[in-house]
């Protein structure tokens, strides 16, 4: 069946495929095992035809934009990966900005900047993409993705297209109708408002200002790990625990900043869950509270 499968994926136009591929190069946390196969769909039609091929010879899959809130296991990924990367084009009328998934947040903010549009500053500092962002409702500094969402076009996992509306979405704190059903962010419709453009690349600057001041941007991380819980700061809590600086092989909790696992040089998945684990437990006992993770973990651990 493998290899027919590779004779189907061959025949898809736009598509590049690799197999036994490296994972932790596409993820801000380099940490990962390798996928059995990577599939770089280069066109809307060609992730289409390439979800239809995965339901006909029910292959396992999941979607991988720029791996910034992810962490994959040491031992890979039995099955697809499909990474967006590619799917990065950009309408701009008005005030309304549609772009696909694909693209990094930062690019789609430097556009907005470019065409004198004001509401994605918040997002210029986050290194994730778009798509990622919509299923996260990403957000920084009082601002997230449910404040310049529009609609979305998603597709669900036999590749059928849906109009969702900004109400559908179902965008609340670090979540959306994505973790709820098996759909996948296709494009992202926006409305910004007109703005100066010194006014808001100097917002732009200031926020990143204030980012790398505060967070251990020099290390390779999945940025915040745990959620925010209701009347508390993560980071302040594991400080409060004494957890800062705490070490497991090569993932350590920053010191500059207790809410982020950073990875020192050679950390692994394995590593990371054991902090995590520790972490956990240790701010439970310490101030009844159960730390929520807030990256996805993909893959065999």
């Amino acid at each position: 069946m493998f290899k027919d499968l590779k004779k189907a994926l061959a025949d898809i136009k736009n598509l590049e495929v690799h197999y036994n591929h490296v994972l932790k190069d596409y993820t801000s946390f380099k940490i990962g095992g390798k996928a059995d196969i990577f599939a770089i769909p280069k066109s809307r039609a060609a992730l289409v035809a390439l979800l239809q091929l995965v339901q006909d010879y029910k292959t396992p899959f999941f979607l991988l934009g720029k791996g910034s809130n992810v962490i994959i296991g040491d031992r890979g990924y039995r099955g697809l990966v499909i990474y967006t990367g590619e799917l990065k084009d950009v309408i701009i009328k008005g005030n309304i900005i549609e772009a696909e998934a694909g693209i990094s947040l930062a690019a789609l903010a430097n556009k907005a900047l470019a065409a004198g549009l004001s509401g994605l500053e918040f997002a210029s500092g986050i290194p994730g993409s778009l798509g990622g962002a919509l299923f996260m409702n990403a957000g920084a500094y009082g601002s997230e993705m449910k404040d310049v969402v529009k609609e979305a076009t998603l597709l669900d996992y036999t590749g059928k297209e849906y109009n969702y509306s900004k109400e559908d979405l179902k965008l609340s704190y670090r979540h959306s109708i994505l973790q709820e059903k098996p759909l996948i962010a296709l494009s992202v419709t926006m409305e910004l408002q007109p703005g100066n453009k010194e006014a808001i690349k100097a917002k732009m600057l200031d926020l990143n200002r204030r980012r790398k001041e505060k967070q251990p941007l020099e290390w390779p991380s999945a940025g915040s790990i745990f959620k925010r819980p209701p009347g508390y700061y993560a980071g302040p809590l594991i400080e409060e625990a004494g957890l800062k600086g705490l070490r497991v092989g090569d993932a350590q909790i920053s010191e500059k900043h207790a809410g982020f696992i950073i990875n020192l040089g050679n950390a692994t998945a394995a590593d990371v869950l054991e902090l995590v684990r520790l972490v956990q437990d240790k701010v439970y006992q310490e101030k009844g509270i159960k730390l929520e993770l807030e990256p996805r973990f993909i893959g065999e651990f």
